[in-house]
């Protein structure tokens, strides 16, 4: 996963007051501890947010509105200075003022036999394609695979390929978590 990733699932994790903080970040991403915590910092620092950690909560928190400023994207970690650079040209710029902030949905191809969990999730699924096939739409991938791992059916994820890996890295550490005794 990409910097940028990084930093918008650490904002929305913060803007929701979930109290992220470095060790969640690198569990989450397969990161060193070391760059969660430059990713961290690069917020504080470079994005000017609002950051500050609440010792009994274990994470951070806003201590007043942010929001991540529009154009952030990078490629990898060596990208934060060209991304900071066009954010500090936008925000000189006639948008200073003004926030924007759109969230692309994600899509998936899932295949769904049983017609109860087809109900469960019909505010997902935008399309049916061919028999039992489906495109869903969603915002949140947590939601979106803790929604499949909860019903009593067997859904299968098509496409994309990191969808359906996320979700057996999911699955495989409850069961890592969970030994049968």
């Amino acid at each position: 996963m990409s910097a940028d990733e990084r930093i918008k699932w650490f904002h929305k994790k913060t803007y929701d007051c979930c109290y992220p903080n470095a060790y969640r970040i690198s569990e989450r991403f397969g990161i060193s501890h070391t760059q969660a915590t430059r990713d961290i910092a690069f917020l504080k620092k470079k994005l000017s947010a609002p950051l500050f950690y609440d010792k009994s909560k274990k994470g951070y928190y806003y201590s007043e509105k942010f929001n991540l400023p529009p154009g952030i994207t990078t490629a990898n970690d060596d990208d934060y200075v060209s991304a900071l650079s066009s954010v500090l040209e936008l925000k000189n710029s006639a948008f200073k003022n003004s926030t924007i902030q759109i969230q692309i949905p994600y899509n998936a191809i899932i295949e769904l036999k049983n017609k109860l969990a087809l109900l469960e999730l019909k505010s997902f699924i935008k399309e049916k394609l061919k028999k039992n096939r489906y495109v869903c739409e969603f915002k949140s991938i947590e939601l979106f695979l803790s929604i499949i791992l909860t019903l009593d059916a067997n859904i299968e994820i098509i496409e994309p390929a990191w969808l359906r890996d996320r979700l057996i890295m999911y699955a495989n550490r409850a069961i890592k978590n969970n030994p049968l005794h």
